[in-house]
């Protein structure tokens, strides 16, 4: 049994999130002072793979390196961050610098990522039950997508990539549908919370899902992706953050080493068999 604390939130979207709400019940952390340093390492993460990956180092490697570590799980992507900003828990680990860089924009915080600290990637993959590759899609079939911000933009990139949609020139990390320039095959989209996506493969023709909700839903993105990121060059490396100023807590760089080691690697390939990728 993984040595973890679970807690599940509500969905929730980052727009209609105010920084005043408790993201957990733990008023430990940094706060509007310094961090405890001799206190345990509290680590907010998404379950797959972020908190397993976290429950191998504290299993595993962080005794032997002098760390106490405490790895608190989330459900969502909006929550792990407020409990940073808030210091209800010392770091994070689940997110990448698009999605990282818009959340601060939005909510005015001021989170940054532990220089080294970029762990792994998890590919973005289209998944269906009813084809077998993009091309067969209907004329005016439906897609689900992600619905923050940066993720939808990266759906989209991996559909143009795919060849079944062309997005306007110079669509960036913020393109939505409306950046459409052909859609060939007419077709529609549906916008969804993410971790909501693996349950809409009934009602929808496709779904652009993120590596870990697809690995929670039993979900391959190695497998049984219908289409799927390539690695090379990808900027949506997952990494350990914290709230800025935090960046030198020793128990940080200790974390940050460990999660960027060796015996992590091995962990990762042997686990995830491509449906999650070492960054380092």
């Amino acid at each position: 049994m993984r040595n973890t604390t679970k807690i599940t939130t509500a969905v929730l979207a980052a727009g209609a999130l105010t920084l005043g709400l408790t993201a957990c019940g733990s008023d430990k952390g940094t706060g509007s002072g310094a961090a405890d340093t001799k206190a345990p390492l509290t680590v907010a993460a998404t379950p797959t793979p972020q908190g397993e990956i976290l429950t191998y180092v504290k299993d595993n490697l962080a005794k032997k390196a002098g760390l106490e570590l405490e790895v608190k799980e989330f459900t969502d992507y909006v929550t792990p961050n407020t409990a940073v900003q808030q210091g209800e828990v010392d770091a994070n680990y689940f997110q990448h610098q698009p999605y990282l860089d818009d959340f601060n924009k939005k909510n005015g915080t001021e989170i940054v990522a532990v220089p080294g600290a970029t762990v792994h990637l998890e590919p973005l993959g289209v998944y269906s039950k009813g084809v077998k590759k993009l091309a067969d899609l209907g004329k005016g079939a439906t897609i689900a997508l992600p619905n923050d911000t940066t993720n939808e933009a990266r759906a989209l990139k991996l559909l143009e990539a795919s060849g079944v949609l062309k997005l306007k020139k110079g669509a960036g990390y913020d393109a939505t549908p409306k950046d459409i320039a052909a859609n060939p095959k007419n077709l529609k989209f549906k916008e969804l919370e993410a971790a909501q996506l693996p349950r809409s493969l009934g009602d929808v023709d496709a779904a652009v899902i993120n590596g870990n909700y697809a690995l929670e839903a039993d979900l391959s993105p190695a497998e049984d992706a219908i289409a799927a990121e390539s690695p090379k060059g990808n900027p949506y490396g997952n990494f350990l953050a914290v709230k800025k100023g935090n960046e030198d807590d020793p128990r940080v760089k200790k974390l940050a080493k460990l999660l960027t080691s060796p015996e992590v690697k091995k962990f990762i390939e042997k686990k995830y068999a491509g449906s999650v990728v070492a960054a380092f």
